[in-house]
């Protein structure tokens, strides 16, 4: 029978399972001052049986021994309250909770008794409801990113991808960073590669693109140089909620798509060769037949979503303005994304700011222009202007080394050491 004890219901069962004998030999031990370690070893039975022996008065040739502990049902309903309001699905404070209303139980108790909440909860969370767009509605964007060698070194590199949610077609882009203008020069490049700008951007919440956002309002704070972008290229930027990167599940597929069949392990001679691939791949995977569309992307691009794209601005935009401080080394460099340029030596140890565009890179000190390269995207590359460093090389005039005196000129002759050891061998 069940006896119910205050919120807490424990039924117990007896059972003879310990001859008398034994248990009278576990109490003499313990009289004698044996711990309930050495008493069980030295009787070959459990420690938990010892313990129970020795701390409770207990007939000897009976085992009361009690199952599991349960809430009742009243407790069952508050701790299920709970878990899913002030404890906020945390069965620790949940029990911490009941404890302060009186209703003792264990943490353990409590999360057999929310389970049935906890398990619905996760299936909600996971649950996701596909939502087609229309037409040139909108493209999802996200980086992700792969270890991949280049010339035989191992180089982390920064993969934009975009999707058209509507056709499916996918646009990569590899960098060496993962920065806002990195950002911003991938997405224009998928507009270019679209032939059209769709009316929303989807992204995720990267400091790059969010600043802030209030999540009892769900009002958005995007970055100004990020707004501005948009704004030039006539599209609304839109930002998925946090932790629910399945809101932009479609581009979360097709970065898992490009770094396993697109990238794979492959290895490339430079990062222009790694470049040229992608541009390669990206026309196959148009025209694979989609798993969830069972069309080719491509298709459906060109049947229904090309003309519902936005007109690409009349006039070239800037798509970087990226502007860095750097101090140049001993050896008269500065270090860009890897790659090493060039300035001239006499602003060794000292700061410049260097502006990095789409092509070229310039680097000013102060307000003056000293130095202009073409922009290279070879990790661990370097662009040396010889001007920069001609003053550093010392080429001072090297004759030939000197001939050897004559040993006549030392006062004896080649005869006469040869005769002074017995005459030439």
């Amino acid at each position: 029978m069940e006896q119910e004890q205050g919120n807490l219901v424990s039924p117990s069962a007896e059972v003879p399972v310990v001859e008398g004998e034994l248990v009278t030999a576990i109490r003499r031990l313990a009289g004698c001052g044996w711990g309930t370690k050495a008493i069980a070893r030295e009787l070959a039975v459990a420690r938990n049986t010892v313990r129970r022996y020795v701390r409770a008065a207990v007939p000897a040739g009976v085992q009361v021994r009690p199952t599991a502990r349960r809430l009742s049902e009243a407790s069952v309903a508050a701790a299920r309250t709970l878990f899913g309001g002030a404890a906020a699905g945390n069965a620790v404070v949940v029990q911490r909770l009941l404890a302060a209303h009186g209703q003792a139980a264990s943490v353990r108790t409590v999360q057999r008794a929310v389970a049935s909440v906890r398990q619905a909860q996760r299936a909600a969370d996971v649950a996701t409801v596909r939502v087609e767009t229309a037409p040139g509605a909108q493209m999802q964007i996200d980086f992700g990113e792969k270890r991949v060698r280049i010339a035989g070194v191992a180089v982390t590199v920064f993969l934009l991808a975009a999707v058209l949610s509507y056709s499916r077609r996918l646009f990569v882009k590899a960098f060496l960073a993962e920065r806002q203008d990195e950002w911003r020069e991938g997405i224009a490049a998928a507009f270019l590669h679209f032939g059209g700008v769709p009316r929303t951007v989807l992204g995720d919440n990267a400091r790059a693109l969010v600043i802030d956002r209030d999540r009892l309002t769900g009002t958005v704070r995007f970055h100004p140089a990020y707004l501005a972008f948009c704004r030039d290229w006539d599209t609304q930027p839109r930002a998925c909620a946090p932790y629910r990167a399945r809101t932009k599940g479609k581009v979360e597929s097709g970065v898992k798509y490009v770094k396993g069949n697109g990238l794979a392990e492959l290895e490339f001679d430079s990062f222009t060769a790694l470049e040229q691939h992608l541009t390669v791949w990206m026309h196959l995977a148009d025209a694979r037949i989609h798993g969830t569309t069972h069309e080719r992307p491509l298709d459906r691009f060109l049947r229904d979503e090309q003309t519902a794209l936005s007109p690409l601005p009349a006039r070239p935009l800037p798509r970087r303005e990226q502007r860095l401080r750097r101090r140049v080394a001993h050896d008269a460099f500065v270090d860009i994304e890897t790659v090493r340029y060039s300035v001239p030596y006499q602003l060794v140890r000292d700061h410049v700011e260097v502006a990095v565009g789409e092509e070229t890179v310039r680097i000013f000190h102060g307000t003056t222009l000293v130095a202009t390269h073409a922009r290279t995207r070879e990790p661990f590359a370097r662009v040396l202007e010889p001007a920069h460093v001609a003053g550093l090389w010392r080429i001072a005039a090297t004759p030939g080394p000197p001939a050897a005196p004559g040993l006549a000129t030392l006062g004896q002759s080649l005869q006469a050491y040869a005769d002074a050891i017995g005459g030439a061998r």
